[in-house]
């Protein structure tokens, strides 16, 4: 995994977005509603899975990627249900020095949590030690403010549809940002079954968690020189 590349999502625009970030290089979009068949959405979600799909030369690989695919989307759709407003797939190469060059994949999401109002540290503090399993526990103060890092492993059930090409238990970072309000949380997770990269996942979340910005950066910028 080399170092990541940073493009600004198409959210910085919109008129209800209530929280600003921007994904590596490697990251696709998927809709978390199945869009319509012929519809442009259908066709922006095809091109997006073609761009994923087409640069893996391991056709083992890509077949069940493939199909996983479908199955994945029903998952989306449920994390929808819990407050899900982005999600993301990662396909990236082990390029580390004692990596074997082979492709990895993640899923990156951002799920919106109410909470009971609290001082933003507090709130930081609370998401984490009232969870259970989390381990490896950072507190930090980033650019949007306070948040607390951790890792969770576990055991996928195969409804999940999850790859298990890798074997093993499903690695989840996950970043919890406050929001300003004091009445909801932004859970920024990332999963991958490549839990021996689990530090350059971690730095990845960091990275990703670091440029997260709760008031529209772009306020008064036109993107012209």
């Amino acid at each position: 995994m080399s170092a990541a590349c940073f493009a600004i999502h198409e959210s910085a625009r919109h008129p209800d977005a209530a929280i600003w970030f921007a994904e590596p290089q490697g990251f696709i979009p998927v809709p978390l509603d199945a869009p319509s068949p012929g519809s442009p959405a259908a066709d922006r979600l095809r091109q997006a899975l073609a761009s994923l799909l087409d640069p893996i030369s391991d056709e083992v690989f890509r077949q069940q990627l493939t199909a996983q695919l479908a199955t994945a989307q029903q998952l989306l759709m449920a994390l929808r249900e819990i407050g899900t407003v982005h999600s993301s797939i990662g396909l990236h190469r082990d390029d580390t020095e004692s990596g074997d060059g082979s492709p990895l994949l993640s899923l990156f999401t951002i799920t919106w949590r109410d909470t009971a109002w609290a001082p933003r540290s507090f709130a930081a503090a609370r998401a984490v030690a009232t969870a259970d399993h989390h381990t490896r526990i950072e507190y930090a103060d980033l650019p949007c403010g306070p948040a607390t890092l951790s890792e969770t492993l576990r055991s996928p059930a195969p409804a999940l549809g999850l790859p298990s090409t890798r074997g093993g238990p499903l690695l989840q970072l996950h970043a919890h940002l406050p929001n300003p309000t004091g009445k909801r949380i932004a859970v920024l997770t990332l999963s991958t079954v490549a839990a021996a990269r689990r530090e350059e996942y971690r730095t990845l979340l960091r990275q990703i968690a670091e440029l997260v910005s709760f008031e529209n950066p772009l306020e008064g910028w036109s993107g012209k020189a």
